[in-house]
Formats: structure tokens, sequence, C-alpha cells
């Protein structure tokens, strides 16, 4: 399986698509005979209002160039929502040559970290494009420690032991992850940075590799994470995540408990337990970057 670059991507997103929908969900009868998950190429044709000879050839990737009706057509027969469509139109636009510039190290201005260091009840952490953490406050470390610099959201999700005890919800959160990882790509599929991280998942979990297969796509940017810390125990927190403008993809993640719930008694307790020493001063934990995987 291919990290990532895919010379037939459009071909690898609508098969996989395709398997995903039932003929029932498409109005197509099913007389119990089929050989294959999902809809056949000949009835995605059907419905999108195609030939089946052109559908076949932009499978097969023979064919690079389909109009944006007949992309929004397909997109109606496979029953894509918005989001997913325009993944598709994404990938579907032609490619020119291109030069690669060297990625730049991704930096958290000042301003983000002060305001994140300032929430005292508040675990908060910034992420860049590909979900290596860049900068966090203290009850985010004490709430993970692999919400800490220099770890990596997506990795650790799947790959650190630890992330299945924390995460009561695990299945959930890794089922969500995947297509936001995916959304946040787009059709910039050779990036080396996300090439590595597809690469290394592919090659170490199973869970993963069967959610990428799915080409699912969703920027889910809020929900509810059902945690079990092994200092305060189950925590029932929402999650925000913020784009911060002009950083090139940079996200400020937030949690916070309903106000006066067990969970917000209990990440007060945390806070408590990690606030920092009168000498020390509240300070991001940005400045103490640790090596190895992170936390979406």
């Amino acid at each position: 399986m291919t990290a990532t670059g895919d010379a037939n991507a459009l071909g690898r997103y609508l098969r996989a698509r395709r398997e995903l929908v039932r003929p029932e969900e498409a109005g197509v009868p099913d007389h119990g005979n089929r050989r294959v998950p999902g809809l056949r190429r000949e009835e995605v044709a059907f419905l999108a209002g195609i030939s089946s000879d052109y559908y076949n050839r932009l499978e097969q990737g023979r064919d690079r160039s389909p109009s944006e009706q007949v992309l929004r057509s397909i997109a109606r027969a496979l029953r894509l929502d918005e989001e997913a469509a325009a993944y598709l139109l994404q990938i579907a636009a032609p490619k020119g040559p291109r030069r690669r510039r060297p990625r730049s190290p991704e930096r958290v201005g000042d301003g983000i970290r002060t305001l994140i260091a300032s929430w005292p009840l508040t675990p908060a952490y910034v992420h860049g494009r590909y979900m290596d953490v860049l900068a966090a406050n203290d009850l985010a470390v004490a709430l993970s420690p692999f919400n800490a610099p220099g770890h990596n959201g997506i990795l650790a999700a799947f790959l650190e032991p630890e992330m299945r005890e924390l995460h009561q919800d695990w299945d959930d959160m890794t089922a969500r992850v995947v297509p936001y990882l995916r959304s946040v790509a787009g059709a910039d599929t050779d990036d080396p940075r996300l090439v590595e991280i597809v690469g290394e998942l592919s090659l170490r979990s199973e869970r993963f590799r069967t959610l990428w297969a799915r080409q699912d796509v969703k920027h889910k940017t809020t929900g509810t994470s059902l945690l079990r810390h092994p200092q305060v125990g189950p925590l029932d927190l929402r999650y925000e995540k913020l784009l911060v403008p002009g950083t090139g993809g940079q996200t400020l993640v937030t949690y916070h408990a309903q106000p006066g719930s067990p969970s917000e008694e209990r990440l007060r307790l945390l806070a408590s337990m990690h606030a920092p020493d009168a000498a020390g001063g509240a300070r991001a934990a940005a400045d103490r970057p640790a090596p190895g995987r992170g936390m979406p």
C-alpha cells in the first residue's frame, strides 16, 4: 500500500466510495447475487448519467480530465456529502508541474502562547497542519503527556497504548481523526511530512489502514471526548478546533467541561495538582518540548 502519493488518486477515491454505497441506499435493486461490496461501476455510471466505458476510464486512471458537471453527477450517485464532493473536485483538478519549496519550521506566535498559558482551567494546545504539536499549556499536558510539543497527534492516537487507556471512546476518536487528516491534506498527497506519517501508520496499524482505505473526508471541528484520566477519573470534555489565521494550517484545540458538572470538578482537581510553582509562574508547556508522539 502506498502511503499517500498516487498517480491515480481520483480512481482510488471513486472505487473506495463506490464500495461503501449500499445498493438500497441508491435505489438500486439488490437481487442477492453481488460479488462486490457496494455499487457496480455500471450502476454508478447509470446513476450519474454517463457511459459505463467513460466511468471505467475514470476509475482506471485512463481519463483524468472530467468536467465539473460530470464530477458533481458522480458525487450525487455516490451520495457524497458537501465535504466529500469538494474533495472529489479537488483531487480531480489538473495538476501542472511544480517545484516544492522546503517547508519552513512551524512556529507559534507569542500572542497565542501567552493566551493559552493564561487559561488555568482550559486545556489547550496548537498543532500544525499534520497534527504535530507545536505549543501547549500546562493543563493540556496534565490531561495527556502526548499533548506536549514534539509529539504528533495522529501517530500517538494509533500507536501509543496509553491512548487506548485514556480514551474511553478510542474507536470513535480514531474514526474521527483519519477523515480529519485527509480533509486538511486535500489534494497535496505528496507532501513529505504527510507521506512520512501515513507510511508509518500504514505499516504499524491495521486499524489505520482500514480507515485510510475508506477515503472518508470530514473536517470535524467540535465534539465530545470521553476520557478516563489515571489521576482524576472520568472526564466528559467538549473540544473545539479553531484555525489560526495566517499560519498555513495551525489549529488551536481547546477542551472544556460543562459548568457545574462532575467533569468540571475533576478538571479543577487536575489543574490544582499540576499548577506551576509561584517562582516559575504560569507558562506554556511549549517551552518543554518532549520527543515522541502525541494526541489529536
